[in-house]
């Protein structure tokens, strides 16, 4: 056999067997759209996604621009 040959059957062989297991997919693991979600919302929680910005971070924010304005109106 050629080498042409030889990689051709290979492809066919490959793909037949392709076919063959596309009929084999596995089924989701949730029944519908809400449980996903659901779990979803779970797995982020657990990852901290939704936690609330911390007091202390908004404070400093407050006190630099109530800093910048004040500067700015020195300035003027």
């Amino acid at each position: 056999m050629t080498p042409i040959i030889a990689e051709l059957a290979t492809d066919l062989l490959a793909l037949r067997l392709a076919a063959e297991r596309a009929g084999t997919a596995v089924a989701c693991v949730f029944s519908c759209a809400s449980e996903f979600e659901a779990d979803v919302i779970r797995v982020r929680r657990a990852q901290g996604a939704y936690r609330r910005p911390s007091r202390v971070g908004e404070r400093v924010r407050r006190g630099a621009l109530l800093a910048f304005l004040t500067f700015a109106l020195l300035l003027m």
